[in-house]
């Protein structure tokens, strides 16, 4: 150290040799750095930059006593504390800070609890079924003697994808409605019969009938009286395939809860089949196909009974002359060209259920 850089120094052993009897002892504050733009933390409080006074005894030891009294020989102005926020400047590269996201407590218990619900019997459900699915050498290590043969493991797995269902069902909730766009927003859906589509022969006498109903008695209805007996909602939303693709679509068609409100099923009705008799297998072949949808879904605002498309009538391609439309479901439970619906109090049997699919089908 050079003298003029040691006559500048507050080195206690340097003011200790001044003679005065006492040594002052400053904390020095951090540098600011490049990125501590923020004015209020660069601003301290007197208290932050007060400076400790201790006597020190003849034998250079340092007394117990403190002095805070200020020092007379420089005055020190009063220093206004005030926050100020800027914002910081991040790199592309910087973490981004989470958004804040705020919601009512009794949301959030209430989400907890079925996100809690949901996960732990999807958890058990699959370890158990991970476990008995085990080679059975495997399972003799664990002390595990139960083999199952090809037949018993494949009811382990429907039964642990029934509970999935179970779960998804107990969480339905009817208020829960799916996004809706614009007509800008709406995109080409494919025409996806799960065989050939039919020959529109089949329109100028096609009709839909009622089953299962509380009078007893079987009722038929053609398009027109559908049409002039009840309102006409549109709607535009998702489409989902099971196969992975998705589409915007624009409907338009009647409510399927205003149909079970002018004609009520059996009083212990549960569920619906909804049945189309004109569709083919893809050989051309009549295969019909039907679909189980339970009638807490049914009832949804957003299921409707569809006899338009893109402000069109439906086309043949589509499902003409009324299809059903499940926003909350997977496409495989819009069923086109419906000709017969039925309640009942079980559930009845599902289209795909026979090769081994889900019924519920839920987004």
């Amino acid at each position: 150290m050079n003298s003029e850089e040691k006559g500048n120094s507050l080195e206690p052993e340097d003011i200790a040799s001044t003679g005065t009897g006492s040594r002052l002892e400053t904390t020095k504050l951090p540098e600011a750095g490049p990125e501590d733009t923020n004015p209020a933390a660069s601003i301290a409080t007197p208290q932050a930059v007060e400076a400790i006074e201790q006597h020190v005894d003849a034998d250079g030891s340092p007394s117990s006593s403190l002095d805070h009294e200020p020092r007379t020989d420089e005055a020190v102005p009063p220093i206004a504390v005030k926050s100020v926020f800027v914002k910081k400047q991040q790199s592309f590269f910087e973490e981004q800070p989470l958004p804040v996201i705020e919601m009512a407590p009794r949301i959030v218990r209430y989400r907890t609890r079925r996100e809690v619900l949901a996960f732990g019997i999807g958890a058990v459900a699959a370890a158990a079924s991970a476990g008995f699915l085990l080679p059975q050498a495997t399972l003799s290590r664990l002390g595990v003697r139960r083999d199952l043969s090809s037949s018993g493991k494949k009811w382990l797995l429907n039964k642990a994808l029934r509970i999935d269902d179970d779960v998804a069902e107990a969480l339905y909730s009817r208020n829960r409605m799916v996004s809706t766009y614009t007509r800008s927003q709406t995109t080409p859906i494919k025409n996806n019969y799960n065989g050939a589509t039919p020959d529109p022969g089949y329109i100028s006498g096609w009709n839909l009938t009622l089953d299962g109903l509380s009078t007893g008695l079987s009722v038929s209805l053609d398009i027109r009286k559908l049409m002039n007996r009840f309102p006409v909602h549109e709607q535009i939303t998702l489409f989902v395939c099971v196969e992975g693709w998705s589409a915007i679509a624009w409907w338009a068609g009647l409510r399927f809860d205003d149909l079970l409100r002018a004609y009520p099923p059996i009083s212990q009705a549960k569920w619906a089949r909804v049945e189309s008799s004109v569709n083919l297998d893809a050989s051309g072949n009549p295969d019909p196909y039907f679909a189980s949808i339970d009638l807490a879904t049914a009832r949804h605002p957003q299921t409707l009974l569809v006899t338009h498309h893109s402000g069109q009538p439906l086309t043949v391609e589509h499902g003409a002359p009324l299809r059903l439309l499940v926003p909350v479901k997977l496409g495989l439970k819009n069923v086109k060209a419906v000709t017969r619906i039925t309640y009942s109090a079980e559930e009845p049997r599902d289209y795909w259920t026979q090769y081994g699919y889900s019924s519920y089908d839920g987004i």
